[in-house]
């Protein structure tokens, strides 16, 4: 295939040189061309004339690269040239193969005619990835003479500089020279896999709208691969391209599951390394006195990151987050902030399924950790090495919290250990935010990043795409049902709290909806819900007979059976069970459930539990486990508290693990047990200095899941929770707010708090987002502290809009650069009806000036 003339460009800037049109509008041409001009010139045969251009990108260092990317203001060639573009595919040489009949067609000056004007050279000759190792840069050797040497001895390939060189119809790199010693023979030519190294131009070729592509130069070897790639794309994609809804039943019965197009959602995430608490922090780079909004959506967050450590809640969105890298990588569908990301493949490594086989996976065995059915295929072999090597692996790397504690620093030394052999190796690792310390992997470069909770813009978003999901286009009633819910997460302060991520927002449109707008008010009582919803009305609403593929269970006796198999996984540190052990665990409860004994064998029951529950799955033929880590969580918990194994919750209190599963003990324990587990937890925390701290937090957290509670021990928690108060830094502070509404009354006025101190206060009120935290909020608006503002000017969003423009964002100074933050019409509004501001923010972009 030989490149259509309308795409080759005279280029005029300090010197004049030649191009290539990726675009109508994207130039491609050697850096060295352009210089420092400010303005240079496109024009192609053919074309629309002389057009002007803006440098977009341009790298010379008189070595490895001198490529520029050049934006005309228009396009160069005409509209009817315009539409005919084609796809642009570039070629990448893997190998030290030699390339004949590969050619190059550019400008130069000898090709002037007698008139001065310029017209076309076409050099053909043999690409030869093997020469210049050293230098990075490749060669084109001609087939056939050069021209005569100028007379004042330059080159007399001048004006060639910028060409692109095709072989076998692919752009294999750009000309810059014609080195001395080779009479005039041969071109040096900047490769394309050099630019594939370059965040920026790939980043920029895509806002331009050109989606980079690449393929091999293709020996055998390299044909099989590609196909090998192309299935694992697609496998990728197959496998992980959808999302499970929780509560979202298709009209088909044929599952839970939707398109992540259509599904997803990206949330915030701020930099865990400079603020842990959330909230707002000047970002590395930024000059100090300066406050730039952190928060930032997932590919702004993750623009350019090659090492990124990523802490989130229980059901704050980590699995899917990687699910959505994983597809667009796949895809090639990346947005321009991570064009970084271009020519990578995917690979997802599930702890919690890798822990349980023991030594944790070595590269060639990644495929069959990730993609299985493929792995054995022939050119599967040392596939993962080679692209580990290039560093166009993306690894994927979900769920350190559940690793066992004994186990993760293995954990830790398996990473290392890949980064010291694979220093080119791109990783994002998923983390509950106390499993590991902060700075886990800082030494080893890692940014750490956090998923914040869900702003009610994105709840609002959020309730949308799920009724959507459900299919409210043709129903009525559904988009009934997500006005009112939609109007209730704001008004109602108690839901408004519960939906702050995808997880428990997802049950909450699923409870709206069986239950008609009636909706549960605690944390407790909407699981208890949720489960009723997916183990009893979940098949009612599809018209499933029960019992047709297995035996008839009541409620109560599904949930009791459910619950030895999730204590188990608790107690043992696991995520997974294999089939065989779930039998095992059933049959030695069934002797004491005669009634569901006589229904049918362990296993007949468990099929059916995995098949009707809606609970459990099957991630593969031979292990189980439950659809998200809380629903294990929540029914352990209740094991716990009916076999009275209070000193086992205790004693495992301190591992991050057991948190959540003791606060849902504290929940589903009657008032006398509910005192005593409250009570020993306290006890611990008084005997054992180095974990006093957290115990104590722990146990004043456990009051959010406690309806009633023993006034004496209420009064104990509370002030041993008081102790702590005000917290000395953002980390004590998120584990204050963990606490809930409780620790508001506790909180200090700014009067003689240190600057970080009093960040810390107002990290922990706002992240409660009570308005009851209003007043004490506003106290902060005129603190001298540009932290502490900045967290005000940020969780806006979590509170009433009016109200809080009121008390606290029209008291915030900002003549030292405090920026404000806006995600929703109404703060425009407000913000405007306040006389604007000089610098806001939208949704983490810079909106501009507003007054």
């Amino acid at each position: 295939m030989h490149p259509a003339k309308e795409r080759i460009a005279a280029v005029f800037g300090r010197g004049q040189g030649s191009g290539y049109l990726l675009t109508p509008r994207l130039v491609l041409t050697a850096a060295h061309v352009v210089a420092d001009c400010e303005a240079p010139r496109v024009i192609v045969p053919g074309g629309v004339g002389q057009v002007r251009c803006k440098v977009a990108w341009a790298r010379d260092d008189d070595r490895r690269c001198d490529v520029a990317l050049l934006v005309a203001e228009r396009d160069v060639v005409t509209e009817d040239v315009a539409a005919a573009f084609e796809p642009l595919t570039w070629g990448r040489a893997y190998d030290l193969r030699s390339w004949p009949g590969a050619q190059a067609i550019g400008f130069p000056h000898v090709q002037r005619d007698a008139c001065g004007e310029l017209d076309t050279e076409q050099v053909v000759g043999t690409f030869k990835p093997g020469s210049n190792l050293l230098s990075g840069r490749h060669v084109l050797d001609s087939d056939h003479d050069a021209p005569e040497a100028p007379a004042d001895g330059g080159s007399p390939w001048a004006g060639m500089s910028g060409s692109a060189v095709f072989v076998e119809g692919l752009l294999a790199g750009v000309v810059n020279a014609d080195p001395a010693g080779w009479r005039h023979g041969r071109l040096t030519v900047t490769p394309s896999e050099t630019l594939w190294s370059e965040f920026r131009f790939l980043q920029e070729c895509l806002l331009a709208g050109h989606k980079p592509e690449s393929r091999s130069l293709m020996s055998s070897r390299q044909l099989e691969i590609e196909a090998f790639e192309r299935r694992l794309r697609e496998y990728v994609v197959e496998k992980v391209g959808k999302l499970t809804i929780i509560g979202l039943t298709l009209s088909d019965g044929d599952g839970e599951t939707w398109p992540l197009d259509a599904a997803y959602l990206s949330l915030e995430l701020t930099s865990a390394s400079r603020r842990p608490g959330g909230g707002l922090g000047l970002p590395p780079g930024e000059a100090a006195g300066r406050s730039v909004p952190s928060p930032r959506r997932a590919e702004e967050a993750l623009a350019g990151q090659n090492r990124v450590l990523l802490r989130g809640a229980a059901g704050s969105g980590k699995t899917t987050l990687l699910q959505w890298l994983a597809t667009i990588t796949a895809r090639g569908e990346l947005p321009p902030a991570l064009g970084h990301l271009s020519g990578c493949l995917p690979v997802t490594l599930p702890l919690r399924t890798l822990i349980r086989r023991g030594a944790l996976p070595q590269p060639e065995e990644f495929l069959a950790a990730s993609a299985g059915p493929l792995a054995g295929l022939p050119a599967a072999q040392g596939w993962a090495t080679r692209r580990l090597t290039e560093g166009t692996a993306l690894l994927l790397i979900d769920g350190v919290d559940e690793v066992p504690e004994a186990d993760r620093r293995r954990t830790l030394v398996w990473v290392k250990d890949l980064l010291a052999a694979y220093p080119n190796a791109r990783f994002v690792i998923t983390t509950r935010p106390s499993a590991v310390r902060e700075g886990w992997l800082a030494d080893a470069g890692f940014t750490e990043l956090e998923l914040l909770p869900m702003s009610r813009a994105d709840v609002t978003s959020f309730i949308d795409r799920w009724h959507t999901a459900a299919g409210q286009q043709g129903d009525a009633r559904l988009r009934a049902f997500r006005d009112s819910l939609t109007t209730a997460v704001v008004a109602k302060g108690d839901l408004g709290r519960l939906a702050t991520n995808p997880l428990m927002c997802a049950l909450i449109c699923a409870l709206n909806r069986s239950r008609k707008g009636y909706l549960p008010h605690g944390r407790m009582e909407l699981y208890r819900a949720a489960l009723e919803l997916l183990l009893v009305r979940r098949d009612r609403e599809r018209d499933v007979v029960v019992g047709g593929d297995g035996p008839e269970l009541e409620h109560d006796q599904q949930v009791a059976l459910l619950q030895k198999v999730a204590y188990w996984l608790i107690r043992n540190g696991r995520s997974e069970i294999e089939w065989h052990k779930a039998v095992e665990i059933l049959e030695r409860a069934l002797p004491a459930m005669p009634h569901v004994a006589q229904r049918g064998s362990a296993e007949d029951i468990l099929r059916h539990l995995v098949l009707r529950s809606g609970l459990l799955r099957q991630p593969t033929s031979g292990t189980l486990d439950f659809i998200h880590r809380t629903f294990q969580d929540y029914l352990g918990a209740q094991a716990a508290v009916d076999e009275w194994d209070f000193d086992v919750l205790v004693n495992n209190a301190h591992d991050d693990q057991w948190e959540d599963v003791l606060r849902m003990a504290v929940g589903h324990a009657p008032p006398r047990a509910r005192a005593e587990l409250l009570g020993m937890l306290l006890e611990r925390g008084d005997r054992e200095e180095g974990h006093r701290h957290r115990l104590h937090l722990l146990a004043a957290a456990c009051l959010e899941h406690a309806v009633m509670v023993d006034p004496e021990i209420r009064a104990r928690v509370e002030k041993s929770a008081a102790e702590l108060v005000p917290p000395r830094d953002v980390e004590a502070a998120k584990a204050l707010a963990g606490a809930g509404r409780v620790v508001l009354d506790l909180l200090p006025g700014p009067e003689g708090l240190s600057d970080e101190v009093a960040h810390a206060v107002v990290v922990v009120a706002t992240t409660v987002s009570d308005d009851r935290a209003i007043p004490l909020l506003a106290r902060y608006a005129a603190h001298p502290s540009l932290a502490v503002r900045a967290q005000l000017a940020w969780a806006w969003d979590r509170f009433d809009t009016e109200h809080y423009a009121e008390a606290v964002i029209a008291r915030l100074s900002y003549e030292d650069g405090l920026a404000f933050v806006v995600k929703s019409r109404a703060h425009e509004e407000a913000l405007e009806r306040l006389g604007g501001r000089p610098e806001v923010w939208q949704r983490g972009q810079a909106a501009g000036r507003r007054d």
